[in-house]
């Protein structure tokens, strides 16, 4: 097992890191730039190491900075969180290539499947279910109009490359084709320094359904159910919940199975997680995260099991710690992420933040790295708190998620805090009657 890990991150996720590493005896060391000095991660973690000025790119992102802060604190081990360079292929064949081990996949695992067009093929060659879509890239507009075409209006044409919703346009009929296809190669050039495109049928009323795999690297892997990532805003995820409300026992059984067996065969290492849209009973593969996501703790809440912790075992070449048969979920959980915007415009609000009251109480987790007095730097993310509760079913956790969203105090920055309690006024939210679109309707007409 390792000795000192290093958390190449910052926030909620490095605390949470940080956390997992302390309950195993393992040493943390924070890095951080200059901006958050007085970060909490910073302040808990048994050692700390500025690596960099506030931009990002000269410090979080920063893998000569990251390497050498190894080198410096006698690190064996680094674990990404999420962002960041939790996905970056190149970062960890350099880990990799420095003797140090990065806890997540391997370098060609994130290769593979951070090109969408690579893992849909992958995928389908495992028997994952996919998108209708194109075969690969699309070279030109000509062989654009020809594929959407033969796949049937609406289409979406995607970024190869793409995340966080950007290089992706929609097309519902030939004569707007031309436009998404453009438009999206433009915004995938100048997003990801890639301008190939791929397009995929659209489908009108899907739910965004997610697998939570793991796989200990050696051709060994289970599943942790589903989560349903359904409320989003421009393809931004802003509450999860698991078990989800469509999907059945055996259909959860079916689609778990199908994702294990596929990154077994893979011999995937790590957290992973298997997304796709899902609808009229079907399931239809759009990517893989190989990491940990942002709403890990509802999958945590709902099997008992600390998958960070596991993520550890894992990479220090231990075995899985848990058995398919094992992972039962138990009751229901949901999280919402409690970003510093202003509504309704959702612009960034960073600042001071004078009084900070997380709640508390039976099935209420807070994952923040907030204080009374903490100012909200605005370089990064505009994340500051995922409050996670889980009941004995659905309608337990709905009443507990009201009840918590009445007890937090964040004082002097705006948050999203009022769009969640908005929510918890709706029949669909309560009803569980939702797809991919619901959030932007209702932002449309309900808080302008």
């Amino acid at each position: 097992m390792f000795r000192k890990i290093l958390i190449a991150n910052r926030g909620e996720i490095a605390l949470r890191v940080i956390r997992a590493a302390r309950e195993m005896g393992i040493a943390s060391v924070a890095v951080h730039s200059t901006a958050d000095a007085d970060a909490m991660h910073v302040r808990m973690a048994d050692e700390a190491l500025c690596i960099g000025p506030p931009p990002a790119s000269e410090s979080y992102l920063s893998i000569p900075a990251i390497i050498s802060a190894c080198e410096i604190t006698g690190a064996e081990a680094i674990h990404p969180g999420y962002g960041f360079l939790s996905e970056n292929a190149n970062f960890v064949r350099i880990v990799e290539d420095h003797a140090l081990t990065f806890i997540g996949p391997s370098s060609e695992h994130i290769r593979m499947m951070g090109d969408k067009i690579t893992a849909k093929e992958t995928m389908r060659a495992l028997g994952v279910p996919c998108v209708p879509g194109s075969e690969g890239g699309v070279a030109d507009l000509e062989a654009a109009r020809a594929i959407a075409a033969g796949i049937g209006y609406p289409v979406i044409v995607k970024a190869t490359a793409g995340g966080g919703g950007r290089g992706m346009k929609l097309a519902r009929s030939a004569g707007e084709i031309d436009m998404a296809f453009q438009t999206a190669r433009a915004e995938a050039r100048a997003a990801f320094g890639n301008p190939d495109v791929y397009i995929e049928k659209y489908l009108a009323r899907p739910r965004h359904i997610e697998v939570q795999v793991f796989g200990d690297g050696k051709g060994r892997a289970v599943h942790l159910g589903e989560r349903d990532c359904s409320l989003q805003r421009r393809h931004q995820k802003v509450l999860e919940e698991a078990p989800g409300p469509a999907i059945d026992a055996a259909t959860r059984e079916r689609i778990g199975t199908i994702c294990a067996e596929a990154v077994a065969r893979l011999g995937y290492a790590g957290a992973g997680t298997i997304e796709f849209l899902y609808e009229d009973g079907e399931f239809y593969f759009i990517e893989m995260n190989t990491r940990l996501q942002v709403e890990h703790p509802v999958t945590e809440a709902v099997y008992g099991v600390d998958l960070v912790r596991e993520q550890i075992r894992v990479a220090a070449g231990l075995p899985l710690s848990f058995e398919q048969a094992a992972l039962v979920p138990m009751g229901h959980a949901i999280e919402v992420r409690i970003n510093a915007e202003r509504l309704p415009t959702f612009a960034p609000c960073p600042g001071k933040v004078k009084t900070f009251h997380a709640p508390g109480g039976l099935g209420v987790r807070m994952d923040s790295a907030l204080y009374g007095g903490y100012v909200i730097p605005p370089h990064y993310d505009s994340l500051i708190a995922k409050l996670i509760v889980q009941g004995r079913d659905r309608p337990e956790a709905l009443a507990r998620l009201k009840r918590a969203l009445g007890e937090i105090i964040i004082d002097g920055v705006d948050s999203t805090l009022p769009l969640f309690e908005a929510l918890l006024a709706e029949p669909d939210i309560l009803a569980g009657d939702y797809t991919i679109h619901w959030l932007e309707r209702f932002l449309a007409e309900r808080m302008r």
